[in-house]
């Protein structure tokens, strides 16, 4: 359910003024196989936001995502990969 509703910008406050992020990256590192392909796609779209990229790098997320990419199930690989390219994305750079 937070994946879906972390596409709405006001939810996605919600959720990270909720300390959202730190329980997102705990369960993408420590949930079960479910709970880490959830949190891996609600953290890629949390990573859509500059401040939001910040407090999940500060987290620890990166490597708990990178560790999904390479070692997680085919949906887990997914969004961990959707979500460190989207940690990558820098809306602010000239293209």
């Amino acid at each position: 359910a937070l994946w879906n509703l972390a596409v709405n910008d006001d939810n996605e406050a919600a959720i990270v003024a909720a300390g959202g992020i730190e329980v997102l990256v705990s369960l993408a590192r420590d949930g079960n196989q479910g709970q880490k392909e959830h949190a891996a796609g609600t953290l890629w779209n949390l990573a859509i936001n500059d401040d939001n990229k910040v407090a999940i790098a500060a987290a620890g997320g990166v490597e708990v995502l990178v560790s999904l990419a390479g070692d997680g199930t085919e949906g887990q690989q997914e969004c961990a990969a959707a979500a460190l390219c989207n940690l990558m994305n820098d809306d602010n750079e000239a293209a």
